[in-house]
């Protein structure tokens, strides 16, 4: 092997990079089905409540199971996550630890707990606790999974758009000077309902997926024929607010990272109106400088980015021009190709899964039963859409603002811990993806194995203290 090449492989900042880059993914495939299925048992068990359906109760309980795996999983993957600021970026930890502990202790000793709590108490209140009394813990773990997200975003979002920071020259790092400054960044108030949205998208995904597979057997239809309706409609209403929050946090990026956007579309030369378009699908040279052939809709960028037709944006090229003003030699914007086809990537698998809502809906209308099996199994195997679609944006977020680890102040090759070895990363590396495979083929078995089970047989319930009588009953 040419020793450059294998200085190359062995890179502790590649290596790092792709170590934290694959943790992260896989610890994200947990966050979105916890956020969404949490809020979906609970607004199952409220339906219970109001109503006193049985099959309500029953999707609680059934859901609630998924739930709980997932949580688990979720769990024992963000703690390896954050064990490496330490390992590998020690030198990012202690520029930006200061500022970036603030919202991440908010995460762990707040919402952490407070879901963790009111977990419990859902898990083992079950006939223990009063019906509303039990109701609301599970909206309380609902809520605290949620405050965790947002504080995460937070974190995240200073890295994308520092603020409320100031730069102590001495030691050489940032340090807090408001709190509120960092929680109310422009950033983490587009990003955080953006998420939210496609978290309810992923668990509706889920949830039709799993009542197809039932219905497509003729099992427990009193059950999931509801259960498919409702997931259908939670696809489409969370796909239109997804939709619309991320035109805010497209504003929001034009605004405090104008070379992501102007990556996003491969944009080399500032555009305004007619000649700002949006391309829906390119074929370039490969450093992606020179266009060979695209299928564009004129103005659209502009819309996009501006909210008016004739709006300006900026292009990789200019921007390139004023960062090296800024801040010196070098090459400023991220991997073109990577942020191009992630950005479209992104939008279509979600627009690709509302729309499979949308037939879902008709060809389901007024008790209808479709009878060839093909469409219960497209259903079945659209549910990765939504999550392929949250991890693929994800990675456009993060590579498109490279070379950056916090935007305008640090960059991903001074982050790194200067110690460490390219070895000793690709042992861990090794290591952790092998536990991690591992895990992932344990999680979706057992996942498998709740959701082929179904729910359980309807309980009888006491009207007056809420508790189950233990007793199998037709309603």
């Amino acid at each position: 092997m040419h020793p450059l090449l294998a200085d190359e492989i062995l890179s502790p900042l590649i290596l790092s990079r792709w170590q934290f880059g694959l943790t992260t993914i896989y610890h994200f495939l947990f966050v979105p089905l916890t956020i969404g299925m949490g809020f979906t048992v609970a607004v199952f068990q409220t339906a219970w409540y109001r109503t006193g359906r049985a099959h309500y109760l029953q999707l609680a309980k059934f859901f609630g199971k998924i739930f709980l795996i997932n949580f688990a999983m979720g769990v024992v993957t963000g703690i390896v996550q954050e064990f490496q600021f330490g390992m590998n970026w020690s030198n990012y930890s202690r520029f930006v630890g200061d500022v970036f502990g603030a919202p991440l202790a908010l995460e762990g000793l707040l919402a952490f707990f407070l879901e963790a709590t009111f977990l419990g108490v859902w898990i083992f209140g079950w006939d223990r606790v009063p019906k509303g009394l039990h109701l609301t813990s599970i909206w309380g773990a609902t809520v605290g999974s949620i405050l965790s997200a947002y504080f995460i975003i937070a974190a995240n979002s200073f890295m994308q758009h520092p603020v409320g920071y100031t730069i102590d020259k001495a030691k050489g790092r940032a340090e807090l000077t408001s709190i509120w400054e960092v929680l109310t960044n422009k950033v983490a108030l587009a990003a955080f309902p953006h998420t939210l949205f496609a978290c309810f998208m992923v668990s509706a995904a889920v949830i039709v997926a799993v009542a197809c597979w039932h219905i497509s057997r003729g099992q427990n239809l009193d059950t999931m024929r509801p259960a498919l309706r409702f997931g259908l409609w939670m696809m489409i209403a969370s796909g239109a607010l997804t939709v619309l929050t991320g035109d805010q946090l497209g504003l929001a990026m034009v605004e405090t990272n104008p070379m992501k956007m102007a990556s996003a579309e491969a944009l080399y030369h500032t555009s305004t109106g007619f000649n700002a378009s949006f391309s829906i699908f390119t074929l370039g040279t490969p450093n992606g400088s020179n266009e060979l052939f695209s299928i564009r809709v004129p103005y659209l960028l502009s819309f996009l980015s501006t909210h008016t037709f004739d709006g300006t944006v900026e292009g990789i090229d200019n921007l390139q021009a004023q960062y090296k003003a800024a801040y010196g030699p070098g090459n400023y914007s991220p991997i073109i190709w990577i942020t191009y086809w992630s950005f479209r990537w992104m939008m279509g698998l979600g627009i690709v899964a509302i729309l499979i809502s949308f037939v879902g809906l008709f060809v389901t209308r007024k008790g209808r039963m479709p009878k060839n099996k093909w469409i219960w199994r497209a259903a079945v195997w659209s549910f990765p859409l939504p999550l392929a679609s949250m991890v693929i944006g994800w990675i456009f977020t993060e590579m498109g603002r490279q070379p950056w680890l916090v935007f305008g102040l640090l960059k991903t090759s001074d982050g790194v811990s200067p110690n460490t070895t390219g070895v000793e990363v690709l042992i861990s590396l090794i290591a952790f993806t092998a536990i991690y495979a591992t895990l992932a083929v344990v999680e979706f078995r057992l996942i498998l194995k709740a959701a082929h089970a179904g729910p359980e047989a309807p309980t009888k319930i006491d009207v007056v203290t809420g508790k189950m009588l233990h007793e199998a009953t037709v309603y």
